[in-house]
């Protein structure tokens, strides 16, 4: 057995070009992290390219995000990583440690985890947080804290638990088959455009049209507050016009194509509703569901199925060839799910979100 004395956490060094000579060790890191969810899931799903990923680690006013990756005997085994939100008073800590199935087992992962705390301590943050996916398996079970939802309690948990955390929620990923549910959405579509009256749709792909930039940024806000999270922690995000940029500027650097359909209150003109369906790899692979949010005050009249089922029969002409859409929602989240599960999305996996609170 390999001792993680003789392993290296190296500090990832973010390149200004993927096919650059300084780019070698992003360009593992990624292919890792490929191969680590290849493991997990049996698919590709989750496979993204280098180029997509680097302007996702570039400098960012609003998080620091810290990398490492795990080398053992010269090669690239996993990767480490800490986000450390810079809101005003935040004490959050989003981390992840994904080590290869062969390695596995060897004390590597603890030892990864110890830098996600010490990076907490050095930034005086005392809530780490992070979500992993289980795989479907026989015997004992743990229950959400919220009702909704359990995951196996195998060696993802026990690692969990070893270090102090407590389960909070289960996340669902679903899928869509986009040809296979078209005359559903189509009907459903229907269905919430006679319910939503004195609503309109309005949808348009990435950068945002200036005129819709204030009425995005504040969905976007209330995104960080009003989504279902269980005991996890999330600040209160501020998003303005430069905050929205900066991000639809990332997104153009690695290609990412994202469509954004609102509702707006026609009498009020005020936008109540919105969904985004992004593509982040090629067109031949799977689509993503991305935020999807109706304001309190404006529930109550189909605005979530009215902008979900807009945007799915849209992004069957931007994105022709995606295979499916993925999308991730709490299991408490009812109504989302609803939605969901009329549209056509079906269960493919489950996401423990985990919490520690440090002394």
């Amino acid at each position: 057995m390999n001792h993680p004395s003789e392993v290296e956490f190296r500090p990832l060094h973010i390149p200004a070009d993927i096919d650059a000579d300084d780019a070698a060790d992003f360009r593992e890191m990624v292919r890792v992290r490929n191969d680590v969810y290849r493991e997990i899931n049996g698919n590709d799903d989750d496979t993204i390219a280098p180029a997509t990923l680097l302007p996702m680690y570039r400098s960012d006013p609003d998080e620091i995000r810290k990398i490492w990756i795990i080398v053992k005997s010269g090669e690239v085994i996993g990767r480490v990583g800490a986000d450390i939100p810079l809101e005003e008073g935040s004490r959050v800590v989003f981390w992840l440690v994904e080590i290869l199935e062969d390695h596995h087992g060897q004390g590597i992962g603890s030892a990864a985890y110890r830098l996600v705390e010490e990076t907490a301590r050095q930034h005086g943050r005392t809530i780490l947080q992070s979500w992993a996916t289980q795989r479907e398996a026989e015997g004992p079970r743990l229950e959400a804290p919220t009702g909704f939802g359990s995951l196996p309690d195998d060696h993802v948990a026990r690692f969990f638990q070893k270090h102090g955390y407590t389960l909070e929620q289960v996340e669902r990923k679903s899928v869509f088959d986009p040809v296979a549910s078209s005359e559903t959405v189509e009907r459903l579509l229907q269905d919430a455009e006679q319910k939503a009256s004195g609503y309109r749709v309005i949808q348009w792909m990435a950068p945002t049209p200036a005129e819709y930039v204030p009425g995005y940024a504040w969905m976007k806000s209330r995104m960080s507050t009003d989504a279902p999270a269980a005991a996890m922690e999330f600040d209160e995000e501020k998003w303005d016009e430069a905050r929205v940029r900066r991000h639809e500027e990332r997104w153009k650097a690695a290609g990412i194509r994202v469509q954004i359909t609102v509702a707006q209150h026609i009498e009020s003109g005020e936008l109540v509703a919105f969904n985004e369906l992004a593509q982040e790899a090629e067109p031949t692979m799977p689509s993503s569901q991305w935020d999807t949010l109706v304001l309190k005050e404006h529930r109550g009249h189909k605005l979530g199925q009215l902008v979900k089922a807009a945007g799915l029969i849209s992004w069957r002409e931007i994105e022709p060839d995606a295979p499916k859409i993925i999308t991730y929602n709490a299991e408490e989240n009812r109504p989302m799910l609803d939605i969901n599960e009329a549209l056509g999305f079906v269960p493919a996996s489950y996401n423990g979100a985990w919490k520690k609170v440090l002394a």
